[in-house]
């Protein structure tokens, strides 16, 4: 009976210790399993916080673009690039039609006395852009009188003003243009969201929300397209306002210099 008991004991305290030991097992491996799923879970937000990092302009710009519907945005991209080709154009242009108005000034003066209208008039075919065609028109008619070469000067000064200002009312069309199109984009958005509520009979957000987007984000680009168009514009306005306060002030100076010229002459 004794040695029962004991057996009964010792099987007791055998299966004890080794609930205790699974359980201390169990207690080890748990935290580690919990830190393993939180470092897991951690490493996985952190990869979509760089993602979301990672997403540059661009590619938060594209992902816009394509959300905003390819009819009216295809419609404001093409206006963005012929308004940006238009006055890139007109800016290589006007750089290149800039010339030194005071240089060329005293050039023409200093042939003029020294060789006659013909040294004067080979300075100025040497020289590009409008002020020095001005000067050639005006001292090829300075044979005949002052009045003509006047009228000259004035004449294909009108001619230059608008070769300057070539196409830059296309700049300014797309300029309208663009926002017009972001505007008719947000009310046909508006419009398809109001007939998914009709036809659901129910007012709930997730019918009207693709609906609002697509609206807002062809305002959004119309308005871009027209703030980056406006920018060249006005620089381009102000570089043909330069060059064409250059040209009159040239216009004067000539005319004093042909006035000079006659009246030396007649001495």
């Amino acid at each position: 009976m004794k040695r029962l008991f004991s057996i009964l004991v010792i099987a007791a305290i055998t299966v004890l210790g080794a609930y205790n030991l699974k359980a201390a097992n169990s207690a080890n491996i748990l935290p580690g399993t919990i830190v393993t799923f939180v470092q897991d879970d951690e490493e996985a937000m952190a990869g979509d916080d760089l993602e979301g990092e990672e997403l540059g302009f661009h590619q938060e710009l594209k992902k816009r673009f394509i959300e905003g519907g390819p009819a009216f945005m295809g419609i404001v991209l093409l206006c963005l690039i012929l308004g940006l080709a238009i006055a890139i154009e007109r800016i290589i242009f006007l750089n290149l039609s800039t010339t030194n108005t005071k240089k060329l000034a005293q050039d023409v003066e200093d042939a003029l006395n020294s060789g006659g209208i013909e040294a004067a008039k080979e300075v100025c075919r040497n020289t590009k852009g409008p002020v020095a065609s001005i000067y050639y028109q005006g001292l090829d008619r300075a044979d005949e009188s002052i009045e003509a070469a006047e009228k000259a000067v004035v004449a294909y000064g009108g001619v230059q003003m608008g070769q300057l200002e070539k196409n830059v009312s296309w700049v300014s069309l797309f300029i309208a243009l663009a926002p017009m199109l972001g505007f008719m984009g947000t009310v046909i958005g508006m419009i398809q969201a109001f007939d998914r509520i009709e036809a659901a009979g129910d007012m709930q957000p997730s019918l009207v929300a693709g609906g609002i987007k697509v609206a807002l984000l062809t305002t959004v680009f119309g308005l871009i397209v027209a703030i980056i168009l406006q920018i060249f514009y006005n620089y381009i306005i102000a570089k043909i306002d330069s060059i064409v306060n250059d040209m009159e002030d040239a216009s004067i100076i000539l005319i004093d210099m042909l006035v000079a010229y006659k009246n030396k002459k007649r001495i």
